[in-house]
């Protein structure tokens, strides 16, 4: 039976980020990957140009046509753009009976926000209580827990308190943090788990966020447990960004033709 997976999120016409490295990333890990456009871009590697939301009437009617017909295993979210958007993908969660990641993604790699103040406060009061796995970065989480996140300590402290949203899991990214290594802290039943992997300097870091946020997509699809998910999905990312190459003139894409294994980070021990 063929595994399927679900992207609602905003459109990378250069195919580093977004839907288009969300479908990547599930084809790769062996998952059929469905979508729903929230927002469109004009963007390359240089740079974001534009970006239109969708109608949130056309995005729920998009939700309604792939579920109904093609129900997923798992989902995940993107970029949203708008409340209005927001309100109708939170709506549509409500009925999920699947896993769900939201990767609140707020601005682009090029600084462009996609995502106005309207829909942050929707997102924080109406899809992170859906949330199976939230995946905040370190500014995102800043906002969504009112603190400074600019290390280990303080990243523990936001973790607990997005938890506290009502998200079941939190993985807050360590990748804006300094020191040599990245370390992704996964908040869940009260605990925190540290993930690490060799920070890695590297100009093929385009779509990071939403790579990593579609494969632990796919592997919660594919029945893997969180922890396992999320822990082999950061050791492809990993591989990912050391493979990358280099496409267009600007921040390149990891490389999501990186090789899958179910063999990467042991999985680590609450802290």
């Amino acid at each position: 039976m063929t595994t399927v997976a679900l992207t609602i999120a905003g459109s990378d016409p250069s195919g580093g980020a977004g839907v288009q490295a969300d479908l990547k990333t599930f084809h790769q890990h062996g998952v059929y990957g469905t979508s729903v456009l929230t927002l469109l871009t004009v963007q390359n590697t240089r740079g974001v140009r534009r970006v239109e939301a969708m109608d949130p009437g056309l995005v729920r009617e998009q939700i309604d046509a792939v579920v109904s017909d093609v129900p997923p295993a798992a989902a995940k979210t993107g970029a949203l753009g708008t409340a209005d958007v927001v309100r109708v993908v939170s709506e549509a969660a409500e009925h999920f009976e699947f896993p769900l990641v939201v990767d609140p993604v707020m601005i682009s790699k090029h600084g462009a926000a996609l995502m106005d103040e309207a829909a942050r406060v929707a997102l924080r009061e109406l899809l992170v209580p859906r949330a199976t796995l939230l995946t905040p970065n370190a500014p995102e989480a800043s906002w969504l827990a009112g603190i400074d996140v600019v290390d280990r300590h303080s990243a523990r402290d936001a973790a607990f308190a997005i938890a506290e949203l009502g998200a079941w899991a939190v993985l807050l990214k360590g990748g804006h943090l300094g020191g040599p290594e990245a370390v992704d802290l996964l908040c869940v039943k009260g605990q925190i788990i540290e993930l690490s992997a060799p920070r890695i300097e590297s100009p093929h870091t385009h779509g990071t966020g939403c790579t990593y946020s579609a494969a632990i997509t796919a592997r919660l699809a594919l029945a893997e447990p969180l922890l396992s998910s999320v822990s082999e999905a950061k050791g492809w990312l990993t591989e990912a960004i050391l493979s990358g190459t280099a496409i267009g003139s600007g921040i390149g894409p990891v490389n999501h033709f990186a090789p899958v294994s179910r063999k990467s980070y042991p999985p680590p021990e609450p802290s």
